[in-house]
C-alpha cells in the first residue's frame, strides 16, 4: 500500500501538468475554428471617392485579403423612393463607393486602428469604418480567457513540480543505503542516482499514458454525447496522434529537471 502511495504522489502532481498542457492545446485548437469564425464574419467598411482596387487597399496594408464593392443602386433605391429616374441617377453620381473589406487573421485592436489609419491616409479614401466597439469587447473577452487559462496551468505546474521534487527527495531518502555502498565503491554521483531516474521515468511514462487514454475518452465517447456543438463538431482536435509525443517529451523533461534538482540539491548522500 505504502509503494502505490508513494507512486501515486509522483504520477498524481505530474498528471496534474500534462492534464493542463494537453487542455491547452485542445483549447487552441478548438478556438482556431472560432477565430476563423470571427474573421470570416468580420469586414471593415471603406468609403471612397472614386473606384478603388484590392490591390491598391493590399499595398496600403498587408493584412486585407478581400475587398467586395457594395452596389450603390441598392442603396439609392432604398433612399430614392418615388423620385425620379433623373433625380435618382443624380443621387447615384453623388454618392461615395463602398467597399466591404476582409482581414486576413483575427488580429488585435490596436492593430484594426493602424489598419484603419493606414486606409485614411490614401487621398481617395473618404472614410474607414472597424465597427471597433462589437469587435473590441469579443476580442478583449477571448484575450482574457486565454490569458487566464496560461495563468491558471502556469501555477498550477510551478505547485506541482515543487510536489515531485519533494517526492523525489522522499525517494532518494529510501534508497539512501544502496546510494551509500555505490558511493564507497567510487561510482559517480550520476550513476548512484540512476535508481532515481529510472523510477522516475517509469512514473513519467504511466503518467503521460494515463493523460492520453484520458483524452482519448473525451475525443471518443464524452464528446458525441455531450450536447456541445464546438466539441461535437471539433471531436478530432480534442487529441491527436502527436500529443502522445509530446506528454511524454514534456513528463520525461519534467523527471530529469526534479531528478537534477534533487541531486545537485546536496554534495552527497546523507550519513
Amino acid at each position: 500500500m505504502k509503494f502505490i502511495k508513494n507512486h501515486l504522489m509522483f504520477i498524481l502532481p505530474l498528471m496534474a501538468i500534462l492534464l493542463g498542457i494537453e487542455f491547452y492545446l485542445v483549447f487552441d485548437r478548438t478556438t482556431d475554428s472560432y477565430e476563423k469564425g470571427l474573421k470570416e464574419g468580420y469586414s471593415m467598411l471603406v468609403v471612397s471617392h472614386k473606384p478603388i482596387s484590392l490591390k491598391t487597399l493590399q499595398k496600403l496594408n498587408s493584412h486585407i485579403s478581400a475587398s467586395e464593392k457594395i452596389e450603390r443602386k441598392n442603396i439609392v433605391s432604398e433612399i430614392a423612393k418615388g423620385v425620379s429616374k433623373d433625380a435618382s441617377k443624380e443621387i447615384l453620381d453623388a454618392l461615395p463607393h463602398f467597399y466591404s473589406v476582409r482581414l486576413d487573421s483575427y488580429l488585435g485592436t490596436s492593430q484594426l486602428e493602424q489598419i484603419k489609419k493606414d486606409l485614411e491616409a490614401h487621398s481617395n479614401i473618404k472614410r474607414v469604418e472597424t465597427f471597433g466597439s462589437s469587435y473590441s469587447s469579443s476580442y478583449r473577452l477571448f484575450s482574457f480567457i486565454k490569458l487566464s487559462l496560461k495563468i491558471f496551468i502556469a501555477f498550477m505546474a510551478v505547485v506541482s513540480l515543487f510536489l515531485i521534487i519533494k517526492q523525489m527527495e522522499i525517494w532518494k531518502y529510501a534508497h539512501r543505503q544502496r546510494m551509500q555502498v555505490m558511493e564507497i565503491f567510487g561510482a559517480p554521483l550520476m550513476l548512484r542516482s540512476g535508481i532515481l531516474f529510472k523510477v522516475a521515468m517509469a512514473d513519467a511514462i504511466i503518467a503521460a499514458v494515463l493523460t492520453s487514454l484520458f483524452f482519448l475518452y473525451l475525443k471518443f465517447q464524452w464528446a458525441e454525447n455531450s450536447g456541445i456543438d464546438m466539441m461535437m463538431h471539433n471531436k478530432e482536435a480534442l487529441f491527436k496522434t502527436t500529443d502522445i509525443g509530446i506528454l511524454l517529451v514534456v513528463a520525461l523533461s519534467i523527471v530529469i529537471v526534479a531528478v537534477y534538482t534533487v541531486v545537485f540539491s546536496a554534495k552527497g548522500v546523507e550519513e
